[in-house]
């Protein structure tokens, strides 16, 4: 009686594993930026050409650094949203290279879900 040898690893086909190609690379910032309006938000642009996005409330803040956050390891995005004395705030990243397509969708959700009070 003969054994077949046992190779390492496993056997696929390139179907099988439904390859992908993935959005890489930054983008165009003005996806993002083209969702904010003059009547809701103030808009900076700062010595080192970062810009940032407030709400006139000054609860939300879009900041983007397209060279990188100065103290940060490559944060290209933050997003914040201050809290009430009931509810904390929270706040998200992104770095330099997350595709300004990525950072839209999620600025387009916080904007969907805030209202006027």
């Amino acid at each position: 009686m003969t054994l077949a040898p046992v190779s390492p690893g496993f056997s696929t086909t390139v179907e099988a594993l439904r390859l992908r190609e993935w959005q890489l690379g930054p983008g165009q910032p003005t996806l993002v930026m083209d969702q904010f309006s003059a009547e809701d938000f103030h808009l900076i642009v700062d010595d080192r050409a970062d810009v940032h996005v407030s709400s006139k409330d000054g609860r939300f803040h879009l900041g983007w650094f397209p060279l990188g956050r100065p103290g940060t390891n490559g944060e290209g995005w933050k997003i914040a949203v201050t809290g009430t004395a009931e509810v904390r705030g929270y706040h998200l990243s992104f770095d330099t290279e997350t595709p300004a397509e990525i950072v839209a969708a999620a600025v387009a959700r916080v904007l969907e879900t805030s209202r006027r009070v």
